[in-house]
């Protein structure tokens, strides 16, 4: 992995920012947690490189809020063509 930030997939539409937070800060000190909301998936932001692996590590398959998470290193965005 070479940043601390990660995407989160599968997750629950009622999950909130702060229960996110809560859950990666078992696991080091987080800088920020998104959700998107409607699409069942966010950010997160860790403190380190070390931290975020070991949350990924740690969380990648779990279940939380009755669905199994899909935690991996986020890519950066997309550049949109211009028409």
């Amino acid at each position: 992995m070479q940043g601390s930030k990660l995407f989160v997939g599968n997750l629950n539409y009622t999950v909130t920012a702060g229960e996110l937070n809560d859950l990666f800060s078992e696991y080091g000190e987080v800088v920020e947690a998104k959700v998107i909301e409607g699409k069942g998936f966010g950010f997160v932001e860790m403190s380190s490189q070390s931290e975020a692996e070991e949350a990924k590590e740690a969380l990648n398959g779990t279940d939380f809020s009755g669905r199994s998470l899909n935690v991996d290193e986020a890519k950066p965005p997309r550049s949109r063509d211009r028409r």
